[in-house]
């Protein structure tokens, strides 16, 4: 079996359960310094991210990249907000869809495709409590059937 060409550093299992996905897209991250490095390493934390589009331009707010250890006087900011890399259309699209609808662009998985940091945003809309525990519900019974089916057989 051949490797996976996109190795998944982190995912944001929080936005699955929290938001409605509608629709997805990747993105490439602008970094600077030593975030290659961290985010390679795995210190990476997407729990509170989030996208917003800004004079034209998408960015990634919330994102806590893990400062690096020999980086010395070169070190970034930890929590500093980053570019996303679309076709200027992709960004158009996404940026008119979140803020007309109401809706949420939150990143789903971050992970390394060609060497280079990649970011799975996800379009979403916010789910109410009531349906995240029927979500979690049905994930259950799901589970318990298959888990059923495979004893029986």
């Amino acid at each position: 079996m051949a490797p996976d060409p996109n190795k998944t550093i982190v995912s944001n299992r929080k936005a699955l359960r929290d938001f409605e996905v509608l629709e997805r897209i990747e993105a490439g991250l602008s970094l600077h310094g030593t975030e290659i490095k961290s985010i390679r390493a795995g210190r990476v934390n997407l729990q509170e991210a989030y996208a917003v589009f800004r004079k034209g331009e998408l960015w990634l707010y919330g994102m806590h990249v893990a400062s690096w250890a020999g980086a010395g006087p070169w070190d970034h900011e930890p929590l500093r907000p980053r570019k996303l890399l679309l076709h200027k259309e992709e960004t158009r699209k996404f940026g008119r869809s979140a803020a007309s609808k109401g809706l949420t662009l939150v990143p789903l998985r971050l992970y390394i495709k060609d060497h280079h940091a990649k970011v799975e945003l996800a379009l979403a809309k916010g789910r109410r409590e009531y349906d995240k525990r029927r979500v979690v519900a049905k994930r259950d019974a799901d589970r318990e059937m298959a888990r059923a089916l495979r004893s029986r057989g």
